[in-house]
């Protein structure tokens, strides 16, 4: 089963400082443990910040002789300068993989890896077509914020229906997954799992 796991150090405790050395500590884990994505998704974060952040990632993915990759949301420019293994594209970006693929070509690095972020079949196809190297679907089990549902569950069926149509390019499900869940969205189709909570315990 794959495994993504997406930062957002809100959810951390302590001051601005704490919450980035714990972030930092939970990568360490990540990595140990063979996390296959980190998905860096501090978006509050000036460029700057998120520049720093993400080369100490790199550096204990590194130190811990990891095949763990990161990838940065939504900012190509970001993750060249890192350089970062790739970059996530939110549905409606007017970037697409290819477009990421020849930045980082032209600047001598790596083929990146290109995950996209898709909420409905039609985004999935687009995303299949566009040669995008993994997708996150979601929310399968619906998301919530402090406890009240913001987005209904998008379901199993639902899930099982994206996976057909991304066809050769692995799913992560998303939204609401947990340990007990996790092998229902398996079962239908979907490469692993990624979420915020779930890799915060």
């Amino acid at each position: 089963m794959l495994r993504c796991a997406i930062t957002d150090r809100s959810l951390l405790p302590g001051d601005e400082s704490q919450k980035q050395s714990r972030l930092l500590e939970y990568a360490a884990l990540w990595a140990r443990s063979g996390i296959d994505l980190i998905q860096l998704r501090e978006k509050d974060l000036a460029p700057a910040g998120q520049v720093e952040l993400a080369k100490k990632i790199l550096e204990i993915i590194a130190a811990e002789g990891s095949a763990t990759r990161l990838v940065l949301n939504a900012a190509p420019a970001i993750a060249l300068e890192v350089p970062a293994h790739g970059v996530h594209l939110p549905a409606h970006s007017p970037l697409r993989p290819d477009d990421i693929r020849r930045r980082y070509a032209k600047a001598d690095l790596p083929p990146p890896i290109v995950t996209v972020s898709c909420h409905k079949l039609a985004e999935v196809h687009i995303a299949q077509r566009n040669r995008a190297d993994a997708v996150l679907f979601a929310p399968v089990f619906g998301k919530t914020v402090n406890g009240q549902i913001v987005t209904p569950a998008a379901g199993l069926e639902r899930l099982h229906e994206a996976c057909l149509a991304a066809g050769r390019i692995p799913v992560y499900a998303l939204g609401g997954v947990a340990e007990e869940n996790a092998p229902l969205c398996v079962a239908q189709g979907a490469a692993g799992i990624a979420g915020i909570r779930l890799f915060l315990r």
